[in-house]
């Protein structure tokens, strides 16, 4: 077992430069890292780097049957996995925990907050529906792979294209892509999740901890929300108890990192849309 500690020395490091308003690498508290999003050949396929960390989400679709007690809805599925380079404890026969409580975190962002129209996957009721698929890789971990995993789902999501469908009577006809456009899924909303570490009782916080932050903090909170000021879901996994001014505090930070992630999102998605209309 790999054992992620910190040493005291770099513990007792990082809290005096915190209580300074620094941090270890350069940044402001409330600073995020650079984000780099890129797409690949495919629709839906998308890598994000945060910083040093890096996610790519791939984004396929099926046709099955619905669910008994959802027969008009589509199925949005979420797996994940953690390559060795990203978390030398990982192995191929286990999910770890992390792997487990960000795979969850991510579905409790996107499903629960019905950013994604399930409704709209439907083709025929009771018979037939797309399975929308995401696959997680996790490739390189320097803190903040929930953050960064999240964003990386939700912008593989915008940039999918399923296959076009027509119905006629019972038949149903699935167009291949090079035959008819594909189409876009139907998305309500874009939930950004936005991470913060606390310290020394809970007086100190970071947004988008790195990997040393990580193994330092007392305790944690992530707060999902959109552009639109909704709050999609809320997350604090243990840790030290935090007093209640912390939450109004973290949400008004995380509403102006949202606006600002979101535009970078479109204007990603708007460039790459560009460069295939020139190819």
């Amino acid at each position: 077992m790999v054992k992620n500690e910190a040493s005291e020395n770099e513990k007792e490091y990082l809290l005096e430069s915190l209580r300074q308003q620094q941090r270890i690498d350069g940044r402001g508290i409330y600073d995020m890292r650079h984000i780099d999003i890129s797409f690949g050949f495919d629709y839906g396929h998308v890598k994000v780097q945060l910083g040093r960390s890096r996610v790519t989400a791939i984004v396929t679709a099926e046709v099955v049957r619905p669910r008994p007690e959802k027969p008009t809805e589509g199925v949005l599925v979420f797996n994940t996995e953690i390559s060795p380079m990203a978390n030398p404890a990982a192995d191929s026969f286990s999910r770890t925990e992390q792997e487990v409580l960000i795979s969850r975190m991510v579905e409790k962002a996107l499903r629960r907050s019905r950013a994604i129209d399930t409704e709209g996957l439907c083709i025929v009721s009771g018979e037939k529906v797309w399975r929308i698929r995401v696959d997680l890789h996790f490739l390189d971990n320097d803190g903040n792979l929930t953050d960064c995993a999240s964003l990386a789902t939700i912008v593989a999501l915008l940039h999918f294209r399923r296959p076009d469908v027509t119905v006629i009577g019972e038949e149903v006809t699935i167009h291949p892509i090079d035959e008819r456009n594909p189409v876009p899924l139907s998305i309500h909303h874009i939930p950004i999740s936005i991470t913060f570490n606390f310290f020394d009782r809970g007086t100190l916080l970071v947004v988008d901890p790195g990997y040393l932050e990580e193994r330092v903090k007392e305790g944690d909170m992530t707060i999902t929300m959109n552009a639109h000021k909704e709050l999609c879901s809320m997350s604090k996994a243990g840790g030290i108890p935090l007093d209640i001014d912390q939450i109004p505090r973290c949400s008004q930070i995380a509403q102006v990192k949202v606006a600002d992630i979101t535009e970078m999102i479109e204007s990603a998605l708007a460039q790459d849309k560009a460069a295939r209309a020139s190819r």
